[in-house]
């Protein structure tokens, strides 16, 4: 099949080498200069790191630098994602700098891919077959504040996170950080020796896992393995998480009310009034953020002011001087205002109508497995998902994707996807209190999601490895043989190349 690729991410990328791989003629479209996606040098914003180790975030069978790190920059991710592409041979594969503005389906099923160049005029190419793999984190939110237009007329600064790039522009300005997940403490924690005043504005204090527990357990150890998963009830429990939710809940509690113990000693947070409200338990309702090392020293020593429970209720310039008012009342100076707000999952280059088919009427995802969009031929997407494990769980998809197209995934029949899907929907919404991320939210049951695509292609890691995984964290590596059963597997069945209900 003739396959187009949106975005050289790591799902982008991923999907390009497999589905290759498996013999399909594919082109990847990238609208900035260079691969990466959210690790993209246009969006690496001053201390931006990994949330996991470098053990733990790569592909399976490209580990990445041993002189790397731990818990790797932005940069060096990005470097990491342009090695891979050079090591297997994708850059001839990849259009950068080429916006797509509009993907069209005919009726015979094909799509219509409009694109453009940097400096050419727009134009068009046919595809049997479209992948959108431009992730959950491709459209800045940014609230819209009342003054907004007076504070930038005034020399005022307002924007994302990710693009705030330059540390010289914070240099002896008054820094106001929308936010309090990780990219806006590190964004805080960044430009605090720049800045002349850095303050930390939170609608709402969440609970927050520093990377060593005590100064000493890696938090891989608690949260990167299946029992870390298991601590958090699923969809359906099965097996030991039946035992952790059922009559073993007092010790699954006990166990999280010790890990909130520590936390609260270490970090300080009654000390510093940065204690959250309820239980540790709510860390895993949208996302689990890291501590930014530093931070909480920072907010000892005054040099990083939390503002907590409350939000920007204007922004105003008197006497030439710019302000951010907050809710409370309270008045601190302003110059430049950058807001950790998250994201808007966005596909504006699909028709409205083709967006109402793939979307509920709240404006969440509707895709089986995180993929697939029921009733919509020759589409699928990769890496629509939130997960400890992003890179593993791209890859997985990403085989998925060639397994479908290779006749080797049998699908239930509609009804049952759109149950399943909206089942899904349904639970992500109680879980996480709403903040589910249009329905793309899976943390923190990541290898929950990749078991799931392991079963529908009946691949399997085996009872061992499960079992090691339980007590200690995942290694990406060890799915590296899953490409390898899956190419033996379609080989041998010589099975066609598209799948009929496909075509």
């Amino acid at each position: 099949m003739k396959i187009a690729i949106i975005g050289a991410g790591f799902a982008g990328l991923t999907t390009a080498r497999h589905l290759r791989d498996f013999g399909h003629d594919v082109t990847v479209f990238e609208k900035v200069h260079d691969v990466g996606g959210v690790w993209s040098k246009t969006r690496l914003y001053p201390g931006v790191s990994t949330q996991n180790g470098k053990d733990t975030y790569c592909l399976s069978d490209f580990p990445m630098p041993k002189h790397y790190p731990e818990w790797p920059s932005g940069q060096q991710v990005q470097e990491y994602l342009n090695d891979y592409a050079d090591a297997f041979r994708l850059k001839p594969l990849i259009r950068l700098s080429t916006p797509v503005t509009h993907a069209a389906q005919g009726p015979d099923g094909r799509w219509t891919v409009t694109f453009q160049p940097k400096g050419q005029p727009e134009q068009s190419e046919s595809f049997d077959f479209l992948t959108i793999c431009n992730g959950i984190f491709s459209a800045p939110a940014v609230p819209d504040f009342p003054g907004a237009g007076e504070f930038r007329a005034a020399g005022g600064t307002i924007c994302h996170s990710s693009e705030f790039l330059d540390l010289d522009q914070a240099r002896g300005k008054h820094v106001v950080v929308i936010g309090y997940g990780k990219s806006s403490c590190d964004v805080a924690v960044g430009l605090v020796e720049a800045a002349a005043s850095m303050t930390v504005v939170a609608r709402e204090l969440i609970w927050k896992m520093p990377k060593k527990l005590g100064g000493v357990l890696n938090y891989k150890y608690l949260f990167l393995t299946r029992m870390g998963e298991g601590l958090f009830p699923y969809i359906t429990l099965r097996g030991v998480e039946k035992f952790l939710h059922g009559a073993g809940k007092p010790v699954r509690n006990s166990m999280l009310g010790s890990v909130q113990s520590v936390i609260t000693k270490q970090l300080k947070l009654k000390k510093l009034g940065a204690l959250p409200r309820g239980s540790f338990e709510r860390i895993a309702r949208s996302t689990v953020s890291l501590v930014t090392d530093g931070f909480f020293d920072l907010v000892a020593k005054g040099r990083i002011a939390i503002k907590r429970d409350t939000a920007i209720d204007q922004l105003i310039v008197e006497g030439g001087r710019r302000f951010a008012l907050l809710k409370t009342g309270e008045k601190i100076p302003a110059d430049i205002v950058i807001c950790g707000t998250g994201w808007r999952q966005e596909v504006p280059f699909l028709d409205a109508d083709l967006q109402a088919r793939i979307m509920d009427d709240r404006g969440n995802f509707r895709l089986y497995r995180c993929i697939l969009p029921t009733g919509v031929r020759n589409l699928a997407f990769n890496g629509y998902n939130s997960s400890f494990f992003s890179p593993l769980s791209a890859e997985m998809g990403a085989l998925w994707i060639a397994s479908l197209l290779g006749g080797a995934l049998p699908l239930p029949p509609e009804a049952e996807q759109r149950a399943a899907t909206d089942r899904r929907l349904r639970w992500m919404e109680e879980r996480t209190e709403g903040k589910h991320a249009r329905g793309t939210n899976i943390i923190p049951f990541s290898m929950h999601q990749i078991d799931e695509l392991l079963a529908d292609m009946n691949l399997s890691i085996g009872p061992v490895q499960r079992f090691i995984e339980w007590q200690m964290p995942v290694k990406p590596g060890r799915y590296a043989r899953v490409a390898r059963d899956l190419h033996r597997r379609l080989d041998k069945a010589g099975a066609p190349a598209i799948k009929p209900a496909l075509a």
